[in-house]
């Protein structure tokens, strides 16, 4: 579902979407670094983070009826950073599986920077870009190892080299 927010076009900065996205799944050995001596500064809470339980639900085949899954742990925040954007203070928001509220936060304080058009370019060079790369590589193992395990089926026909293309041409 989020791999369509995996790569954005260079040409234009990305969406709040697409970065909301990413920072959802950023791990926190890239987020601490990244945002440098905005990770150490103490915000207003909005909502401090909390974690709770969600309903995860699925589709048989991917299109078909709804059902539900099962739950996973969600932790949430709400953050204010005084100083940041042009008019005023800058809100941040994030949702993250699991239960790191560290990860939360930081994916709050990131958000709230992104906001300001100024910090936009370098954000998404430092910290939004290597995110993308770290989910590639992830994406890419994670299919190479499903390759690893899987079974080519044939049939009896095309085995025995008696199919129906096969009698045609030496016909």
């Amino acid at each position: 579902m989020f791999h369509a927010f995996d790569n954005h076009p260079s040409s234009r900065p990305p969406s709040r979407a697409q970065w909301m996205a990413v920072l959802a799944r950023a791990p926190l050995s890239l987020l601490e670094p990244a945002l440098g001596e905005h990770a150490q500064r103490t915000p207003q809470w909005l909502r401090a983070p909390e974690t709770g339980l969600m309903m995860v639900q699925g589709r048989a085949g991917g299109t078909g009826e709804r059902f539900n899954l099962g739950e996973v742990a969600v932790t949430r925040c709400a953050l204010r950073l005084h100083g940041v954007a042009h008019e005023g203070a800058a809100v941040g928001v994030a949702y993250v599986l699991g239960r790191s509220h560290r990860q939360a936060q930081l994916a709050a304080v990131a958000d709230a920077l992104l906001h300001d058009p100024a910090q936009q370019d370098a954000l998404d060079a430092q910290l939004l870009a290597p995110v993308r790369q770290h989910l590639a590589r992830e994406r890419a193992e994670r299919h190479a190892r499903a390759q690893g395990s899987k079974v080519e089926f044939f049939t009896v026909a095309r085995e025995a080299g008696g199919a129906d293309g096969d009698e045609e041409e030496n016909a």
